[in-house]
Order: structure tokens, then sequence, then C-alpha cells
């Protein structure tokens, strides 16, 4: 397993010392990537048993918290086994599940534009579908998402509301083929969320976002729910720059790194410690 060195800037090793929320979040990701990458290329082999919490920590640079909340999501995602009193143990992957087209798609090196070409065809098709077929509780399971998505903070919460969104208009387009296949992208979508959840430039005046796009749906308006979202997702082609041509997972590594150097400095500029 390859080592991730800190950044030497980095303090959330230290003892005595812990990452704020906002922070701790984006140290989640950063580390659950790198270790599910691992797992899902073979470079960890099935069977094999990860560091324990303390080496984990030390490796990444990284509190005991962060490391466990990294391994309570590779356990949901069924990437290890937790096995009490002996560790955590890579498990075997079965060949029906969407992780398994996601590392397909990856070894294509597939860059954000041709990602944003991809959902284009298929969400505006979703979107329509859901429109005619939404049932009063997919209403408000999407209305829930819109709202954690409007109100959060935090960028890593805002793009797993972004994505619960989504999912939710998948889930009531009645089709499971056409919810398999989202998900079977979901987790290079959660990595465009990331970015474009903290760019402000994302926020150009008159384009239809998450809210426009719900209150189409709640209107039965199949045309406009389709029309915006493919607006909502063609903004990506206007705002990414550099950064719509590089490989989604590279553009994602750089981008969580940005957003830590960026907190570590206002840390820094505040003077002020993290408890």
């Amino acid at each position: 397993m390859q080592s991730s060195a800190p950044s030497p800037s980095s303090d959330s090793a230290q003892p005595g010392r812990r990452t704020e929320p906002a922070e701790r979040g984006l140290l989640t990701e950063r580390i659950a990537r790198q270790l599910e990458h691992e797992i899902r290329s073979g470079e960890i082999a099935v069977g094999a048993k990860l560091p324990s919490e303390r080496e984990l920590a030390a490796q990444f640079g990284s509190s005991r918290n962060v490391v466990r909340e990294v391994l309570r999501r590779l356990e949901a995602q069924r990437l290890i086994e937790v096995a009490p009193g002996r560790g955590s143990f890579v498990r075997e992957q079965g060949s029906g599940q969407a992780r398994e087209y996601d590392s397909l798609y990856r070894a294509g090196r597939p860059t954000v534009r041709q990602l944003i070409e991809a959902r284009l065809p298929l969400e505006v098709e979703m979107v329509r579908l859901a429109t005619g077929r939404a049932t009063d509780d997919d209403i408000a399971v999407m209305r829930r998402a819109c709202e954690a998505l409007e109100s959060a903070t935090d960028v890593v919460v805002k793009a797993q509301a972004d994505m619960e969104f989504h999912d939710a208009i998948a889930v009531a387009s009645k089709n499971p083929v056409l919810r398999i296949m989202l998900s079977s992208i979901s987790g290079m979508m959660f990595e465009m969320m990331l970015r474009s959840n903290s760019d402000p430039s994302i926020g150009e005046p008159g384009v239809p976002h998450h809210p426009e796009i719900f209150e189409a749906i709640e209107a039965g308006d199949e045309d406009l729910a389709a029309t915006r979202m493919r607006e909502h997702l063609m903004l990506g082609l206007r705002t990414y720059g550099a950064d719509l041509d590089v490989q989604v997972d590279i553009m994602a590594r750089n981008h969580i790194e940005t957003l830590l150097g960026q907190a570590e400095a206002r840390r820094a500029g505040s003077g002020r410690a993290v408890t």
C-alpha cells in the first residue's frame, strides 16, 4: 500500500489537536479515495489486513477519528470487513456491483468533459420520466435533499446532498436500468460535485440549479424539467476552465488538496488553535 505523506502544514496529527468538521470531511474524502483506489485496483489484495487505526493515522497524517470515519465508509461500501479484535480485511467484490463499472470507467481515464457529456442524455431523460412518474413520497425525498443542499455550508455535506437529489430523481423515474446506470458513475459524479459546490462561478446568474429543477418536477412540467436539467449540466462546460479536460480523479484529488490548503491558511491567518 502506497504511503501518502501528510502536508507539512497539516497539524491534524499533532497530539491534542483536531481538525474542524469541514476540514475533517475533506481529509476523510482524501484518505477514503486513496484506499478505495488501492482496493479496487488490487494493490491491496482480497483478504489482506489493513494497518491498524494508529498506523493509518500516522501514514496519512490524520487523527484516529478521521481514520475511523474512513473505515466505516469502506465497510458500508462493502470493501472491507471489520472483525472485532482482529482488524479490517479487504472483502472479495461481487461481479454484479456498480463499483465494477466504476473501475472500468476509470481505466479509460475519463475527463470532466466526457463525464458531463455522458450525464446529459442520461439525466435529461431521467428527469423527464421522473416528472411524469414521481409519487408524493418521491417529491418529499427530493425536497429534503434540495433543502439540505441549499442549507449546507460544508462542501462534503453539500456534495452528499447533491448526489442524493440526483439519485432521488433516478428513483422517481421508476426505471431501474437508468438508476443503475447513474449509480455506476456516482463516484465520479461525487468528485465533480466536490468541485462544483465549492466554486463561486457555478452560481452563474440565470442558470437553473436544484431548486428550479425541483420546481419544474413538482409542477409536473416534463419539458421544463428536462430543459432546466440540461442547462444545469451544461454550466460545467462553461465554468470548469482548465479542469474540463483533466481526468476526473486527478481533478478531484487536486481540488481536495487545494481546499485543505485553504483551510490551513485560514486557520494560520486567524492565529487560533483547532480544538
